[in-house]
């Protein structure tokens, strides 16, 4: 029986995967789609990454905390991520691999996102259960941002 406890996400753009990549790496496009986080990070082998944005007070949080794994900048990057204000252990034990993977096809791009494994981590099973419904939420508004920098694009040409 196999135990793991991985997220597998597919979904394809509309668009370029520099507009992917730039979607996934720009703080600015971040925040737009993730809570109001931006992520900051060198984007090097060995470099951190963190998820900052502010709580309903104004007060600026780190969501989630990692360091870049690997990337192949434009194609793929892989990184280690823990939200330091679960209440768990900042051990590498708990930190959970995220990988983001671009492949370009005929008239769109897709993205692989990859997530786990869960079952390795305490409280596993609710960081799974929170990440499967993270992204149900995140998925939606990456595709809006996108469409509606197609959109703008195809309004400026016609002008």
């Amino acid at each position: 029986m196999n135990n793991t406890l991985i997220l597998n996400k597919e979904i394809d753009f509309p668009a370029s995967k520099e507009s992917i990549w730039n979607l996934l790496t720009n703080p600015e496009m971040t925040r737009q789609y993730m809570f109001g986080c931006e992520v900051l990070s060198e984007w090097k082998q060995g470099s951190s990454i963190t998820w900052k944005g502010k709580s309903e007070n104004g007060k600026e949080v780190t969501y989630v905390k990692g360091e870049i794994i690997e990337i192949l900048k434009g194609e793929k990057v892989t990184f280690s991520m823990l939200d330091p204000n679960m209440g768990i252990e900042d051990v590498p034990e708990n930190y959970v691999n995220l990988t983001y993977n671009l492949e370009k096809s005929e008239d769109s791009t897709r993205l692989r996102l990859i997530q786990g494994d869960f079952a390795t981590v305490e409280n596993g099973k609710k960081r799974y259960e929170e990440a499967i419904k993270g992204w149900e939420m995140v998925f939606p508004l990456m595709e809006k941002i996108i469409t509606d920098q197609i959109t703008k694009s195809e309004n400026k040409r016609v002008l």
